[in-house]
């Protein structure tokens, strides 16, 4: 066994261990599913959604009939004195118990601060909702890197294998040679050289390989296993729409935009709920009370039953100047809600441009390395051939390979960036979804 693949299979055994043999590749929407199952990002969204969703209702309680019930009980001793003139009622000491019940309910008929506060909370689940939106997109731009991250890494093992067995073939005709006299040491040392590299590089991309596979764990929560590569025929977009039609996109539809917009408002009620700290506040009150006593620091008790109901009016008159300080707090907040909103717009707008840039440049990279990896294989196949006939040497076959190599896994790096790239220009405008997951599946090969 190479010394790569053992220390390998002594370090991360759980690789090589829990591959089946028969085990079906899965595509991207088969590890998203799993993600939205799992994902600890998208639950810790998904339950503060759920949170916020109470907003509404508690809001809608400042509008609601409030009840409360008040009771007690107590034992007394008095000691009362007479003095001055004849009392109708005679004094000395007294001991006795009573009891008092109330029930009061009261009705909000006009509360200012309340009625603003409804009409925020809306708001607030609105934002609320989008956030959670912005969560779900976020996975679906995380799961697709993450895929194609370990796609490339395991697509670059397959690789180096793939080159190491050629250099491997290479050193051997070099020994070969070397031993009937038509090479030199030199060839045998470069061959050697070259394949001592590959095998570093072997351990590299295992240990990358196994960090993929880690990355996509904390995403889905359990180890992926083989993933489905990307067609050879794979379809490019020929070309893109022109940038500003996708900046326009970007205005309509991108949620950290809309976050801001609606948190402008949420600011705006900010100011309402602070002036209303000047207007009266209206109330329906009524009260049912029962007390009872059997005994009183004058002798006698009482058994006492009465009811009430009005409207009470409460009007603030001078409190310190909080109410007008709060107004102005919140009309600074309003601001910082403007200025967040400018940075918001600037920061979609460069991030549209960004993935709109990256996108057009891995279509244009996909094309030019598909016919470079053509003139690679022409220049390798030629090289080999001038070897064999005398007119080439073996380091020159070494280099033809390394270059063939490092073209194909350029496509192949060049075709996952083009695929991530589009969820990423559509994250960026605010239009991606599921199903451009699916788009992307029937670009990928189940093996």
């Amino acid at each position: 066994m190479p010394i790569a693949r053992l220390i390998f299979c002594l370090l991360l055994p759980g690789f090589i261990l829990t591959q089946p043999a028969s085990a079906s590749s899965q595509s991207l929407v088969d590890i998203y599913q799993e993600a939205k199952a799992n994902d600890p990002v998208l639950a810790s969204a998904g339950s503060a959604n759920q949170a916020a969703q109470e907003i509404i209702e508690q809001a809608k309680a400042g509008y609601r009939p409030s009840v409360n019930f008040l009771a007690g009980a107590n034992a007394n001793r008095t000691d009362l004195k007479i003095v001055g003139s004849p009392a109708p009622f005679p004094g000395g000491r007294n001991n006795f118990e009573g009891y008092q019940a109330q029930l009061q309910a009261r009705q909000p008929l006009f509360r200012k601060e309340n009625l603003e506060r409804i009409d925020q909370s809306k708001v607030q689940v609105s934002i609320a909702d989008k956030q959670y939106h912005l969560a779900q997109q976020g996975l679906m731009l995380r799961t697709t890197q993450a895929y194609f991250d370990m796609l490339l890494a395991q697509d670059r093992i397959t690789l180096i294998d793939a080159q190491k067995k050629a250099i491997q073939r290479q050193l051997q005709q070099a020994n070969a040679n070397f031993e009937v006299g038509t090479a030199t040491v030199t060839d045998v040392n470069e061959a050697q050289a070259r394949y001592d590299l590959i095998a570093a590089q072997e351990l590299s991309a295992l240990n990358d390989m196994e960090i993929a596979r880690r990355s996509l764990q904390a995403i889905t929560g359990k180890l992926p296993e083989q993933l489905a590569s990307v067609r050879e025929d794979i379809q490019v977009i020929p070309n893109l729409k022109a940038m500003q039609e996708w900046q326009d996109v970007t205005n309509a539809s991108n949620l950290n935009i809309q976050i801001q917009q609606e948190t402008i408002q949420v600011s705006e009620k900010d100011i309402e709920i602070a002036r209303a700290g000047h207007y009266p506040a209206v109330d329906a009150v009524a009260s049912y009370q029962d007390s009872y006593s059997n005994g009183g620091q004058y002798g006698f008790g009482g058994d006492l039953k009465s009811a009430s109901i009005g409207v009470e009016v409460s009007m603030p008159l001078y409190q310190g100047g909080a109410v007008t300080s709060r107004v102005r707090q919140a009309a600074f907040n309003r601001q910082k809600a403007l200025d967040d909103l400018q940075n918001a717009l600037r920061q979609a707008t460069l991030e549209t441009q960004r993935a709109y840039l990256n996108l057009n440049t891995s279509i244009a990279q996909v094309k030019a390395l598909e016919q470079a990896l053509k003139s690679s294989q022409s220049q390798m196949d030629s090289t080999q051939l001038g070897y064999e006939v005398g007119i080439r040497t073996s380091v020159d076959v070494l280099n033809a390979q390394q270059q063939y190599f490092s073209a194909n896994r350029d496509l192949l790096q060049a075709r996952y960036n083009y695929l991530v790239n589009i969820i990423r220009l559509k994250t960026a405008s605010g239009i991606v979804s599921e199903a451009d997951l699916q788009d992307i599946d029937q670009q990928l090969a189940r093996k």
